[in-house]
């Protein structure tokens, strides 16, 4: 049996502090594998294993029911923990210093320690209980829970699955180092930061590992906070972008030219007009007309030659063309919200039919279109389409009409005025979407054909720069993650390669 200590990120340790804890018990429990050379199962320190009660919770009853949602940040608020009433109460009745074991779920292998339950207090059946038995501490069991001796061993057993799980023989072939009870008694003193006789050298590992550690942690914030200044930059850009700010030297140096800027109300007249002859030809239906614009609507002033309009006015929303999976050649392309990476609105794969059959009703669209996802819009993927395909309903092609700038629409669409406007009208909490006349009544500023081509421009240069940046800095930060598993790596193996039978 051999015994393994990696740093794994898990996601549902997200507080240093515990994250630290973590690592002060790892290189506890690295320490005295090294002293005694022996490991021992987990099976030969527990009593056994029980998996919890079955129910449906309810707001009152004679036990209360202690499920995997009750347990937050290692602690258990019991007032608000619901109730059942359980037939056979022996079996699954809390009793203090019980060991909880998630089962199942985003949280597969958490623990914890049950320190003074209330009466006739049981635990659902997600849960696996152990108790620890004459050989062993049950806060040395709870140390080794916490830690990534047992993290490792417990995403290893999980590795590839889909859905990752701990059972009661998975977790009885664990094993932990071999400690007598007083070496159980003096790990768990050391954890809680006691100062012990004899573990000096330990002692010292710990605090300079953790020093070290908040030294790393505190470079990759910083690199963090300057991804964030760089997404803010970003939307900064947009913004200057939609209210004419970036072109505004340009404007000014155009309108001593010849010819004159044409006014954006003029785009507006033939966008209108070409969907008037597509209704007449019976290609598009024909809308409501959308309400004016009020004064009280109008959130910034724009530009000379700018006006404000609706996105219903400007394309045809909601409404596209759809194709029954029957109809879907095999090698027509097939887009996902997947596809599209949230905030950079990069398409990161393409598949066609053929590589993602289904069933389903797909919305048509074609090259030069805008696709707007109206599922989770705050993720704020927007595209422009590259090629012609299909794509989920969840996704609006949002057609381009006369001479309008495709890049232009999509920039707009993605800037802070117009996720403001959606995140303040999007419904449902689960699943929220942006419904359709709110969408279609969506205000955009416009500007004339050619600023709208030298907006494009610059914004794409300047994102270009954003983006170079970006790199830079992720690069940074992903050395300052391999330097912090570099401490880690040493800290937790040090002699810890050799593998004990």
């Amino acid at each position: 049996m051999s015994l393994h200590f990696k740093y794994t990120p898990l996601t549902f340790l997200k507080d240093l502090n515990q994250i630290k804890v973590q690592v002060k018990n790892t290189i506890i429990l690295g320490y005295f594998y090294n002293r005694n050379q022996k490991v021992v199962k987990l099976k030969n320190l527990i009593e056994g294993t029980q998996y919890g009660y079955n129910a449906s919770a309810m707001p009152s009853g004679r036990n209360k029911f202690l499920r995997i949602s009750d347990i937050t940040d290692g602690e258990v608020n019991w007032d608000t923990v619901p109730f059942c009433d359980c037939s056979d109460e022996k079996t699954y009745l809390l009793q203090k210093n019980d060991l909880l074991i998630a089962r199942t779920g985003g949280t597969t292998g958490k623990s914890f320690l049950i320190d003074t339950p209330p009466s006739n207090a049981i635990y659902a059946g997600y849960l696996i209980r152990i108790r620890a038995n004459e050989l062993s501490e049950p806060r040395f069991l709870n140390l080794f829970l916490n830690s990534y001796a047992y993290w490792s061993q417990v995403l290893s057993l999980n590795k590839g699955d889909f859905r990752p799980s701990v059972n009661a023989t998975k977790l009885k072939n664990l094993v932990l180092p071999n400690c007598t009870l007083q070496e159980q008694n003096d790990a768990i003193k050391i954890a809680n930061g006691e100062t012990v006789d004899g573990y000096e050298e330990l002692i010292q590992q710990i605090k300079q590992t953790l020093l070290e550690f908040d030294n790393c942690q505190e470079v990759i914030n910083e690199y963090k906070s300057q991804k964030q200044l760089i997404t803010q930059l970003k939307q900064s850009i947009l913004q200057e972008a939609i209210q004419g700010k970036l072109t505004a030297e340009w404007r000014t140096a155009r309108q001593a030219q010849e010819p004159p800027l044409e006014d954006a109300s003029e785009l507006l007249k033939r966008i209108k007009a070409e969907k008037a002859q597509l209704v007449k030809e019976k290609k598009i239906k024909k809308e409501k007309p959308l309400p004016p614009i009020t004064e009280e609507e109008i959130p910034f002033e724009l530009p000379e030659g700018w006006v404000w309009c609706r996105l219903g006015d400007i394309t045809t929303y909601g409404s596209s063309e759809k194709l029954d999976s029957s109809d879907i050649q095999s090698d027509t392309w097939v887009l996902d919200l997947e596809d599209i990476e949230k905030e950079s609105s990069k398409i990161i794969q393409t598949k066609c039919f053929k590589e993602r059959p289904s069933l389903s009703t797909k919305s048509v669209f074609k090259k030069g279109w805008v696709l707007y996802s109206k599922l989770r819009p705050y993720l704020d993927k927007v595209v422009v389409a590259p090629n012609d395909g299909v794509c989920t309903t969840e996704i609006l092609p949002l057609p381009i009409y006369s001479d309008l700038n495709p890049k232009f629409l999509m920039f707009t669409m993605k800037s802070k005025h117009f996720l403001q406007y959606v995140n303040s009208k999007v419904g449902g909490m689960k699943m929220p979407r942006l419904g359709t006349n709110d969408g279609k009544l969506a205000l955009l500023p416009i500007a004339s054909v050619s600023e709208q081509q030298e907006i494009v421009k610059k914004v794409e240069t300047l994102m270009q720069h954003c983006e170079a940046l970006e790199k830079e800095i992720e690069n940074s930060e992903a050395n300052a993650q391999m330097l912090m598993q570099s401490v880690l790596k040493e800290a937790f193996e040090g002699e810890v390669k050799k593998e004990m039978v």
